[in-house]
């Protein structure tokens, strides 16, 4: 069995909901099958294949091919497999993903990792904003999995975090870790404003200092925090610089 490429024939028009093309999903359709499974764009629905060009049959690996950032919903809910993204993806990336890996060769729009439940998601690029939140309207956010961007993130990262770690190689825009309540945020680049704000629980942890400290943060001198070394020891395996820092 050969991994399952869905090429991108051209730039949509419009915005295509890729939700269906999960390895969920497609795992043991043919290519004629999936070829027939619809796609929503704006008001009416395209064939999988009239918009992707499909070779081989193991869905437990799917490389999106060609991908811009007019795909949205990429991974959405799947619960197994790896998803490969050779180009940038539109909004809600991995949004309630349960399991599984999705690795992104480019850059990501809002919403990325929006109520993650489990599982491994890789930004080789940058994020948008709103990455690890919950979707407008909820107050429950990514809940469990490993985010990791090795670029920059922008607006709200970690909005009512609950659990999992969102660690960001680069740097991080506004209010990260908003009202967050539990869950592990970790930037080695320059965070902005707004740092924590309505912070509830967690852990921030910043290789840079903070431009400032909102008043709501408490100044409790240096201590030696015991949980830091087994925190940093959950991130000894990942292919990120911060494995590094367990040493």
């Amino acid at each position: 069995m050969t991994m399952l490429i869905l090429t991108l024939r051209a730039e949509p028009r419009q915005r295509i909901d890729a939700a269906p093309l999960t390895p969920d999903n497609l795992q043991g359709k043919s290519a004629t099958e999936i070829g027939d499974i619809l796609l929503q764009t704006g008001n009416r629905q395209l064939r999988t294949g009239d918009l992707f060009d499909i070779e081989g049959n193991d869905a437990s690996q799917i490389v999106l091919r060609g991908a811009t950032g007019k795909l949205d919903f990429i991974g959405r809910g799947m619960t197994q497999g790896q998803i490969t993204v050779e180009g940038n993806t539109g909004s809600y990336l991995g949004m309630q993903m349960k399991g599984g890996r999705i690795v992104v060769q480019g850059s990501i729009d809002a919403y990325g990792a929006c109520e993650l439940k489990n599982g491994h998601i890789i930004i080789q690029g940058n994020a948008g904003d709103f990455l690890g939140a919950s979707l407008p309207g909820n107050k429950k956010g990514m809940a469990g999995g490993v985010v990791i961007v090795r670029g920059n993130v922008g607006d709200r990262a970690g909005d009512h975090l609950r659990r999992g770690a969102i660690l960001i190689e680069g740097n991080a825009g506004d209010y990260l870790g908003s009202r967050m309540t539990a869950g592990t945020i970790a930037v080695l680049g320059k965070t902005g404003r707004y740092l924590g704000y309505a912070m509830g629980r967690g852990t921030l942890l910043l290789a840079q200092p903070p431009t400032e400290i909102l008043p709501t943060f408490n100044d409790c001198g240096t201590h030696t925090l015991g949980f830091i070394p087994l925190l940093l020891k959950g991130f000894a395996d990942l292919d990120t610089p911060f494995a590094g820092m367990s040493e």
